[in-house]
């Protein structure tokens, strides 16, 4: 993307995030491995750092650096840790709901939280019956007076157990109409977050499960009219969910090429680095060209969204191509470090697990090329970017 998109805003702030990934997140990465939790302290930190506010407009007190800016913070915090990657991404998925169907009185409150790393947001809206088909969730609210009762369980909630603000999608009637979204504090009664259960990777990021028993809610707390819910859930996975884990997918791939190209030149076989082998050589030039092709998929993608042109499409393709390069080249970057990369004395195995997590949330790579195969063939449902063009455009300050 360099002298494509960016702007000196753009590689001010990719300098600035790569900085405090190597002084203030790599040391901590051990001690994420050994723990296998979330890691709270760091998370706290780095939203101190007001990245979370990265598509919040200056007048709610974020950094207005659009989508592109958003995609340097994520990738340049994943390229040290996939873990933190994630939580950026999780939180900054939670305020799309807000800056997509919020109130003005529910910007005004929260989007300054928000952007000054006080109040992490999440979104929840996957269920263990349902799993990625909305549709038939079964969570519910009921209206009570000027409250609704929400009960159910939400599961896979990235920041569940560091959440300040949960986004909750459930159902308030049949079909498709019939789903709602609330913010629900996390600290309301009725509102507990599951225990949390070991991963096998990202490790130092947690996504649980949120269980509501008669958890009274204010009308208030109601995001958008009752039917709204399904638009919530949509538009926040494709416009923001979509980019985001493209985002941690490509940092994870430059950590692999980094530290395979590293690997091969520390490394001596019959008497010259590793690297000279023509079959490690081959290897490597793949690896690199599977990097470039999904930087370019990933920035181009997100541009367009900054512009506020349509690109659903490209989104899907963002992710597609960068989650399967990403993984490839893992797996070709183990097998140029053999047996070396099967210790944790080495990143490479932990780059392996981390890209894994990024296979299936905002849609697997087969619900990606479902929908990219109804844009081939002309059935494809209208735009998110198009009907949300207004609230996801963002011109940058420069």
């Amino acid at each position: 993307m360099d002298g494509y998109f960016a702007s000196r805003l753009h590689h001010q702030l990719r300098e600035n995030v790569r900085h405090f990934a190597e002084t203030e997140v790599r040391p901590q990465i051990s001690a994420m491995e050994a723990a296998r939790g979330v890691h709270q302290e760091l998370s706290r930190l780095i939203a101190r750092q007001r990245w979370i506010g990265a598509t919040i407009g200056r007048d709610h007190g974020g950094l207005g650096v659009g989508h592109l800016g958003k995609t340097i913070i994520i990738e340049e915090l994943a390229r040290v840790s996939g873990a933190m990657g994630a939580m950026v991404q999780a939180s900054q998925l939670g305020a799309a709901k807000i800056v997509h169907f919020g109130s003005d009185e529910q910007k005004k409150t929260w989007l300054p939280p928000i952007a000054a790393g006080e109040c992490l947001p999440t979104i929840a809206v996957t269920e263990h019956e349902s799993g990625g088909h909305v549709l038939g969730m079964s969570a519910s609210a009921v209206r009570d007076g000027d409250d609704y009762l929400l009960n159910g369980r939400k599961v896979y909630v990235g920041n569940s157990h560091i959440g300040d603000l949960h986004g909750v999608v459930v159902r308030t009637g049949p079909g498709s109409r019939g789903l709602t979204a609330f913010l629900v504090e996390s600290g309301r009664p009725g509102l507990r977050v599951g225990p949390q259960q070991p991963t096998m990777g990202l490790h130092g990021f947690g996504f649980g499960e949120l269980i509501f028993e008669n958890c009274r809610v204010p009308a208030s707390n109601r995001l958008g009219e009752e039917g709204d819910g399904l638009a919530v859930a949509y538009s926040s996975s494709v416009l923001y969910g979509r980019a985001n884990l493209t985002a941690v997918s490509l940092g994870i791939h430059q950590a692999i090429v980094e530290e395979t190209t590293r690997f091969s030149a520390e490394r001596i076989r019959y008497g010259q680095p590793l690297h000279e082998l023509p079959s490690v050589k081959l290897k490597l030039g793949q690896l690199q060209s599977r990097l470039m092709t999904a930087r370019l998929a990933a920035y181009h993608a997100v541009h367009l969204l900054d512009q506020g042109l349509p690109c659903d499409a490209e989104l899907m393709n963002a992710k597609l191509v960068n989650v399967e390069s990403a993984l490839d080249s893992a797996r070709n970057a183990m097998e140029i470090h053999a047996a070396a990369g099967l210790f944790t004395d080495r990143p490479i195995e932990r780059y392996l697990r981390d890209a894994h997590h990024i296979f299936a949330p905002a849609g697997t790579s087969d619900v990606q090329l479902l929908r990219l195969a109804e844009v081939a063939l002309g059935t494809a449902k209208g735009q998110w970017s198009q009907r949300l063009s207004d609230v996801v455009r963002m011109e940058p300050a420069y």
